[in-house]
């Protein structure tokens, strides 16, 4: 879970230094600006925008019942955050596994990419789909009821 937070605690401390020597400088206009932009890069780094992960079993079992497909991701994934940005509200009724946080995520992904972790990967009805539209993505979740 500490690596998760790396970049995020990275992104507020690095920008907070940079902010206070623009303030020293008597650069106000940019410090405004410069705030926002850091703080909303360290949110969306965060794992905090992502739904609760659970581990790829559990994640694995529940689709097996209801259809809902699983979403493997990793912090910091451009695409995750982009699939994850894009799917809205509509995000929390897929089960989301964070690659780094479970061992058998990780493994799942790495044999449906040639032994790449690249994510995101979504798993529907039991196959793998590497970096798919989140359009596509959406038109699954509404299917799975």
């Amino acid at each position: 879970m500490v690596r998760a937070w790396v970049l995020p605690v990275l992104l507020v401390l690095c920008g907070s230094a940079v902010v206070t020597a623009q303030i020293v400088k008597g650069d106000v206009g940019t410090a405004a600006v410069l705030l926002p932009v850091l703080l909303a890069l360290a949110g969306v780094n965060s794992p905090l925008i992502f739904p609760k992960s659970i581990g790829a079993h559990e994640a694995q079992r529940r689709s097996a019942v209801d259809g809902r497909p699983v979403v493997f991701w990793r912090p910091g994934c451009p695409y995750c955050m982009r699939l994850r940005l894009r799917l809205g509200r509509s995000a929390r009724r897929a089960y989301w596994v964070n690659i780094w946080r479970d061992p058998a995520g990780a493994s799942a992904v790495r044999a449906a990419n040639d032994g790449n972790e690249t994510v995101p990967t979504v798993v529907v009805a039991g196959r793998p789909h590497t970096n798919p539209d989140p359009g596509w993505v959406r038109e699954q979740l509404s299917r799975s009821g």
